[in-house]
């Protein structure tokens, strides 16, 4: 295989560019899209999931729910055992709605919760139509304001109380969705327990005296602009008697938990939160 094209599988495999990329680079290396789309399809799906999309113990789907801003598009997984489930939120990163984000949600169903990651860039038309690239978009706060984002978190919150499977609600965000869920955290009601990857606080901090759910923030090490903050949450949080709990992992950068991105995921410290995690959740959420 010519290096260049062993350079592009690489890049693929490690979730630094889309299949739509990989196609289009590899039709330049081949002359041939059918060569192209017959390599890629020896690869497998756009990056290797943890949870498989057809997991046979779980319900995956696209779903649609009523925001003040218009329809919301999202992703929903749950587990296929009956009774009533724990619900998490999932905000997803500044690449929208991706299939890393799907898979966290496919993660937190196989933990028995009913998840819930909405496409936050849905009222300028979507990721597919924002982001068909992939990457982080650069304008993504000018894209979904954090008053969108929050009141789209809301209608999250009301379409799965809507469901008879659902029990109490918690919200998660990574990189800037942790930022977007640290602030939805200010103001939406009815969420029972909030865990932050790596965002900023509310700006201005003593915002946080709204927030009626118990926090668990995660900070990277090498993540200074973020993790140098957190003592001054921790203490702005605690003026205001609410529960806050954070670590910040030596060594991890900002995105450590992000599987598809080799240059920032750390597997331990990635470990490590997502079990907090889930213990967070699960005490929290039970009821």
């Amino acid at each position: 295989m010519p290096e260049e094209i062993k350079q592009l599988v690489e890049e693929y495999r490690g979730g630094k560019i889309t299949r739509r990329e990989f196609i289009q680079k590899a039709v330049v290396l081949t002359g041939s899209l059918v060569a192209a789309t017959t390599l890629i399809d020896t690869l497998g799906g756009t990056y290797a999931a943890q949870v498989d999309p057809k997991d046979p113990g779980l319900t995956s789907k696209d779903v649609e729910f009523k925001g003040p801003g218009g329809t919301v598009s999202g992703y929903l997984s749950e587990p296929k055992a009956g009774g009533k489930h724990p619900a998490v939120i999932v905000v997803h990163e500044n690449g929208g709605l991706t299939d890393h984000i799907r898979d966290v949600a496919r993660r937190l169903a196989k933990e028995g919760f009913v998840a819930l990651a909405p496409d936050f860039l849905s009222r300028k038309g979507g990721t597919e139509k924002l982001n068909p690239q992939g990457g982080g978009l650069s304008n993504i706060r000018e894209l979904a304001p954090e008053a969108n984002v929050a009141e789209d978190v809301q209608a999250a919150v009301t379409y799965l109380k809507s469901l008879p499977e659902v029990g109490n609600v918690g919200l998660t965000g990574f990189c800037w969705g942790g930022q977007q869920a640290f602030n939805a955290a200010t103001q939406v009601k009815g969420l029972k327990a909030v865990v932050v990857y790596y965002g900023r606080t509310p700006n201005p901090p003593e915002l946080v005296e709204k927030i009626e759910a118990p926090v668990m923030a995660h900070y990277g090490g090498e993540d200074k602009p973020i993790s140098d903050n957190a003592p001054a949450t921790a203490e702005e949080m605690k003026k205001y008697h609410k529960s806050f709990t954070y670590k910040i992992y030596p060594g991890a950068k900002h995105a450590f938990n992000n599987d598809t991105n080799p240059d920032r995921y750390n597997a331990d410290a990635a470990k490590e939160a997502w079990a907090k995690t889930l213990d967070f959740f699960k005490t929290n959420l039970k009821g």
